[in-house]
C-alpha cells in the first residue's frame, strides 16, 4: 500500500470533522469548566486506548519515564497520553498520527491545557517517520500498530529515530490462542483491516530489528472493563458512535475466549 491510499484508508475510517468542539461540548454537557481543564478531566474523552489513563500511567512508570525525557508518540491520536506524560511525567513530547482531523483537535486541547511548550503534533505516517536519526530517548506506541501490516518497516523505522540505550515503550494488543478474532473491532470493522500478531511472534520480530527486552507484561485482564458502559462523554462514543454496542460486544468475547490480548512492554536500543 502506497503512503497516499495508506492515509486515505486511515482518515475514512478514522477521520471525524469537528472532533475537538466535539469532546469540549461532552465535556461541558457534564459540568467541566471549559476554562480551567486538567489532564484528569479529560481522562474519558482524551484516552483512546485499552485502560484508558491509568494504562498510560502504567506503562510510562514501566518505563521509566522522567523530566525532560524526549518522547515521540506514535500514533497519538487526539494526545491524551502525551499530555499525561508532559503534565504528570515533566516530558517533551512530539506525537505524530495519520488522521488529520484527529491531530487539528490534539493541537487545540494541548493548547487548551497550557502544554504547547511541551507537546507538538505532527500528521505523518509511522512507516515514514519525518525525524533524524537518534532524535528520542524514548519512542511511545500506545494501541496504534493494529492497522499497519508491514511491523518489519514499523519497528526498523522506530530504532532509527531512538539514540542508543534509548526505550521503546509500547501497548499492543495481539493475537491469542484462539483464532480468529470476532468482528467488529475498534479499529477494523473487517479481517483485511487489522494486523494482530501473536505474542512470541511479535516479540522476536521485535527483537530481530534491534531491540532488547527489559519487560513484558500480560494486561489483559487488568486494561478490560467487562460489563462497563461507556458514558456520553467517553471518547469511544463520541468517535464510534451507535457502533459500539457491537464494538464492545465483539471485544468481550475476544477477551473472555482468548482471541485478542493485551500486552505492555518495554525493549531498549543496546
Amino acid at each position: 500500500m502506497s503512503q497516499g491510499s495508506e492515509a486515505a484508508t486511515v482518515n475514512e475510517y478514522w477521520g471525524r470533522e469537528n472532533l475537538g468542539q466535539t469532546i469540549l461540548d461532552a465535556l461541558a454537557a457534564v459540568g467541566k469548566d471549559l476554562g480551567a481543564l486538567t489532564v484528569e478531566d479529560m481522562a474519558l474523552t482524551d484516552q483512546f486506548h485499552s485502560g484508558g489513563k491509568p494504562a498510560t500511567v502504567r506503562l510510562a512508570r514501566l518505563a521509566g519515564l522522567g523530566p525532560g525525557t524526549r518522547v515521540l508518540d506514535v500514533g497519538g491520536g487526539l494526545g491524551g497520553p502525551a499530555r499525561t506524560l508532559a503534565a504528570e511525567f515533566g516530558c517533551l513530547v512530539t506525537v505524530i498520527d495519520l488522521t488529520e482531523s484527529y491531530v487539528r483537535a490534539a493541537e487545540m486541547l494541548t493548547r487548551r491545557l497550557g502544554l504547547g511548550d511541551r507537546v507538538s503534533h505532527h500528521v505523518g505516517s509511522a512507516l515514514d517517520l519525518p525525524f533524524a536519526e537518534a532524535s528520542f530517548d524514548v519512542i511511545w506506541t500506545q494501541n496504534s500498530g493494529m492497522n499497519i501490516a508491514d511491523k518489519e518497516r514499523l519497528y526498523a523505522g522506530l530504532r532509527r529515530v531512538l539514540r542508543a540505550a534509548g526505550v521503546l515503550a509500547m501497548q499492543e494488543p495481539m493475537a491469542g490462542p484462539v483464532q480468529p478474532p470476532i468482528f467488529p473491532l475498534m479499529w477494523a470493522r473487517e479481517p483485511a483491516q487489522s494486523f494482530l500478531r501473536a505474542p512470541a511472534v511479535m516479540r522476536a520480530l521485535i527483537e530481530r530489528a534491534g531491540f532488547r527486552l527489559r519487560a513484558w507484561d500480560d494486561v489483559t485482564a487488568e486494561t478490560a472493563r467487562p460489563g462497563a458502559v461507556a458514558p456520553p462523554h467517553a471518547v469511544q462514543r463520541l468517535v464510534m458512535g451507535e457502533a459500539l454496542e457491537a464494538i464492545t460486544r465483539a471485544g468481550e468475547r475476544n477477551r473472555e475466549e482468548g482471541r485478542i490480548v493485551m500486552v505492555q512492554a518495554v525493549f531498549e536500543r543496546p
